[in-house]
């Protein structure tokens, strides 16, 4: 997989008048787009594609999508569905009304690249760190056990943890490797 990082366009109108008509308050996905903004970019990601081969979905799209398929506790095809269904996804996501979506295998081999890159704990940080340049978390600061904080390490963890079960087949005794002496 390539990927060429491109500037992230801003919403759709046809989206943006959609979804504002069908969530006149807005929700919480249109709210994390309007208020705390682009949380993630194609050059975060650049490290982990080649410069060649098929060209892959934007990687910023499917930091979010990991994001919010945690917030949501649906599972990698739920994630998928709901980008192609949902207006407020395609809203979040900069997307055309029509956008097909993607296939649901892509985001355990998106994980997979954090995860072989390094890069795993990197959706985290650059979350804490929007949220704290908006007063929404304090460094150093006095937190209750459960401030965002802990709450955003717990949730890394589950996450990685999660997508690498559903990754990594387990091992039974039969796919176990077998020792010589």
């Amino acid at each position: 997989m390539s990927m060429h990082p491109s500037p992230i366009e801003p919403v759709p109108e046809e989206t943006a008048r959609v979804a504002r008509a069908a969530f006149r308050k807005g929700n919480l996905l249109m709210r994390i787009r309007d208020e705390i903004g682009i949380l993630y970019d194609d050059q975060m990601f650049a490290s982990l594609y080649d410069a060649r081969g098929q060209l892959a979905i934007s990687p910023w799209r499917l930091a979010l999508v990991t994001v919010f398929q945690f917030l949501e506790n649906l599972s990698d095809r739920q994630a998928a569905e709901a980008v192609r269904s949902r207006i407020d996804l395609k809203y979040a996501l900069s997307l055309e009304l029509g956008d097909p979506g993607f296939d649901f295998s892509v985001l355990c081999e998106f994980r997979a690249r954090l995860l072989a890159g390094g890069r795993d704990q990197n959706l985290l940080e650059v979350m804490l760190e929007h949220l704290h340049e908006r007063g929404l978390v304090k460094a150093r600061g006095k937190q209750r056990t459960d401030s965002t904080h802990v709450l955003a390490q717990s949730v890394a963890s589950t996450v990685w943890n999660s997508s690498v079960r559903r990754c990594v087949p387990p091992l039974t005794p039969s796919r176990l490797p077998l020792r010589n002496g």
